[in-house]
């Protein structure tokens, strides 16, 4: 990447390494994700800074940024399911951070951010409270972009991108095909890659041979891991990544040059995206931006949908 680095979540971090794996994706000293420093997510991520994590320990953060607001009222045992890791690895994780154990760990959080219920909560039934986590996780989102740096600077690199190939498998297919069929309203190339399979490489490949320079992924659990398999594809072919991603822990930060998170919801049997999909429209925003001609292809899009009796009024 170029040495002008602005962003939220660039690679080369400690916390997200691999041990002895060289460098790795995460987020940089004082950047964070961009929001208030207090956020139950931008805690617990200042607190893994400067911490060469295994990919363990980096399942378990990833985990822990996903429930932030949970985190200290969980048991060890909990946690270690919710990360799909023993128990013994989730101590592990508390003393690689530099506390005694688990307790120690849940204490501290406890201490530096005591969870507040709001006022009603209490009475919410399970469709209020997933509405109301995924309503948080929104807000979380505003305080991301209250520094508009990052999101400005994948704005550039999509724009630049002749053509923009864009990324979502399974769960973030769908993610994927509502940018790019906003995306090509105003960018002349867009390619939508949402169908994994032997010809992924090859689609790759072909879309650097036509000059692209950026690919855009959208990175939604559970991550496949065709998806952490094709972004280091694009990026040894000489692609800029820049991922939508649910976590600056998830696994595709390694693999990625600017990571934007949007925390999904987990609270129903389905995870829910609603920050990532409203991300992905602020980024259609950015785009626009640096896209001089996006406001006459828009104008010319509804003259020719007017004529063709496209929509009803």
């Amino acid at each position: 990447m170029s040495a002008d680095r602005d962003t939220g979540v660039d690679a080369g971090a400690d916390v997200g390494a691999e041990s002895g794996a060289g460098p790795g994706a995460g987020v940089g000293p004082g950047q964070g994700t961009g929001g208030p420093a207090d956020s139950p997510a931008n805690r617990l991520q200042a607190l893994f800074e400067g911490h060469r994590l295994t990919p363990t320990q980096r399942r378990i953060a990833h985990s822990m940024v996903r429930r932030a607001s949970d985190v200290p009222f969980l048991s060890s045992v909990e946690l270690a399911e919710l990360a799909g890791v023993s128990q013994p690895s989730v101590t592990r994780f508390a003393v690689a951070l530099g506390f005694d154990g688990y307790p120690a760990l849940r204490r501290h959080l406890r201490e530096v951010g005591p969870a507040e219920q709001s006022a009603g909560s209490a009475s919410y039934n399970e469709y209020q409270q997933a509405v109301e986590a995924e309503i948080e996780n929104l807000r979380h989102l505003a305080e991301v972009l209250a520094d508009p740096r990052p999101v400005r600077k994948a704005g550039r690199l999509l724009a630049a991108s002749r053509p923009l190939p864009v990324l979502g498998l399974r769960a973030a297919a769908s993610q994927a095909y509502g940018f790019a069929y906003f995306a090509a309203k105003v960018h002349p190339d867009v390619r939508l890659l949402h169908e994994g399979g032997t010809m992924m490489h090859d689609r790759i490949d072909a879309a650097v041979r036509a000059g692209a320079s950026t690919l855009l992924c959208f990175a939604l659990p559970r991550h496949p891991r065709e998806v952490v398999d094709t972004l280091a594809y694009a990026k040894e072919a000489g692609l800029t990544v820049v991922t939508v991603a649910d976590s600056a822990f998830a696994p595709v930060a390694k693999v990625s040059d600017l990571l934007l998170p949007a925390a999904v919801g987990t609270g129903l049997a389905f995870d829910t995206a609603c920050a990532p999909m409203l991300l992905g429209r602020v980024l259609l925003e950015a785009m626009c931006d640096d896209l001089p001609d996006a406001q006459s292809r828009l104008e010319e899009f509804d003259a020719r949908a007017a004529v063709r009796g496209l929509f009803v009024e």
